[in-house]
């Protein structure tokens, strides 16, 4: 966060403080790290409560003109707030304190601007900054008016039609619809990608969690991958994908998302639709909470709601206690896991605890996926061997007209194998594993 000649922005944090006292607190540390995190530096914080907000500043009127000391004491060149601010109130803030002013949502969206790096980021980034930007193109408190626009006016009244505001308001809703076209192709494109991992037949999961929770960092351990994993809060926005190799052979593919964040703003949530997608079609997920925060019952809170939003509340979650190795209080730990269902307690960092999440993970893929059993002819050898690529093949008998092969198998690969699939019948049950 630099302004235009390239040097750090020294703010001042004006933090809305719920009545809560532990989500107050919550919401300061986040702030902070979010401030800091956007390169700038922390110059004063001011602490507000409020019952309701004041329609012109927010804070209301005294406290918009203490902010203004405040901003003069501390030499500030940037002004943010814990809450969004409608158009007019950002306008009076920035009237009153004489520096820029942004909200949660803004500081938020230059942290996604900084950390893009693919086209695709870089799309979904700007298309999120021109839906906030545009109900706030208001002229700064001049009245928006056509010169004769209108169809009404006399001989000599009608000038060039619209004022520069609507044409600055048209240009932004046309870039709109041109990045939403062009998302709509990365969709598509990447819809094949993900056919043809479906090809492969090979279980898909996400990882999910809280921002800077590490999740990055729990990829790399797992597929000895290098993504960048960095304490910072949305070190990771792009989705990346891996495979990762089970216990006996098995493989999943596993993707790394963006970090969710309580009250992530629902336009962000639309523009990133397509990096979401990852997890909304997974067949498994993996949350990673970061068991050493302080706050981490919250964060957990705001990543179901994050799941429900998008309606990926019900898929089979393997919760990852992280960061064990930095929890001092390891039979609260233990609690936790004994609680939670599908979990475990690890440090993505040291890799200890690792072999209990590969042992989970088996355990839902064996509930993801479906049990077949199929004789398959002697001339379909290459079903056979994609059940042994693919699926998890529990017991294998050989018969005079095929092979009765009793498989665990992905959604995707079970068609293939629809008309061999042998359904015992009640007066002739076969116990595939004792051959009786």
């Amino acid at each position: 966060m630099a302004n235009e000649k390239g040097v750090t922005d020294r703010v001042v944090l004006v933090l809305i403080d719920p009545e809560e006292e532990r989500e107050a607190e919550a919401n300061a540390r986040e702030m902070r790290l979010l401030i800091d995190s956007a390169g700038g530096l922390l110059a004063d914080e001011m602490r507000v409560r409020r019952g309701r907000p004041d329609p012109r500043y927010l804070i209301g009127k005294g406290q918009a003109e203490e902010l203004f000391l405040s901003v003069q004491d501390s030499q500030a060149d940037l002004v943010v707030l814990s809450e969004d601010l409608t158009p007019t109130q950002q306008r009076n803030l920035e009237e009153i304190t004489g520096v820029r002013v942004v909200d949660r949502t803004q500081l938020i969206l230059d942290i996604f601007a900084q950390r893009a790096r693919t086209s695709e980021g870089k799309l979904q980034v700007e298309l999120a900054q021109l839906q906030y930007l545009l109900p706030r193109l208001t002229g700064k408190g001049t009245e928006l008016s056509r010169i004769g626009g209108g169809s009404a006016g006399g001989i000599a009244t009608r000038g060039p039609g619209e004022t520069k505001l609507e044409m600055d308001r048209r240009r932004v809703r046309r870039r709109i619809a041109t990045l939403k076209r062009e998302l709509q192709e990365v969709v598509q494109r990447r819809s094949i990608q993900k056919r043809g991992r479906r090809q492969l037949m090979i279980p898909t999961g996400a990882l999910v969690g809280y921002t800077s929770a590490g999740k990055s960092t729990l990829l790399n351990l797992l597929a000895g991958s290098d993504v960048e994993a960095h304490p910072r809060l949305f070190a990771t926005l792009d989705p990346t994908t891996r495979r990762v190799t089970l216990a006996q052979g098995e493989s999943v593919i596993l993707s790394d998302t963006v970090g969710f964040l309580r009250n992530l703003p629902h336009h962000l949530i639309a523009a990133f639709r397509a990096t979401l997608e990852e997890v909304t079609e997974a067949d498994f997920l993996i949350h990673v909470v970061d068991a050493s925060h302080e706050f981490f019952e919250e964060q957990r809170k705001a990543v179901a709601e994050v799941l429900r939003e998008i309606g990926a509340h019900n898929k089979p979650t393997i919760t990852v206690f992280n960061k064990s190795d930095a929890v001092s209080n390891q039979y609260e730990l233990r609690r936790l896991v004994a609680e939670t269902p599908d979990s475990c307690y690890m440090s993505a960092l040291t890799g200890e605890g690792k072999e209990h999440l590969l042992r989970l993970i088996s355990q839902v893929l064996g509930r993801v996926r479906k049990e077949v059993a199929a004789l398959i002819p002697y001339s379909r050898g290459d079903l056979l061997a994609l059940c042994h690529k693919s699926g998890r093949v529990l017991q294998v008998d050989y018969m005079p007209n095929g092979v009765l092969v009793h498989v665990e198998v992905t959604p995707e690969l079970k068609p293939k194998l629809a008309q061999f699939e042998q359904k015992p019948t009640s007066e002739n049950q076969v116990d595939l594993k004792t051959g009786c």
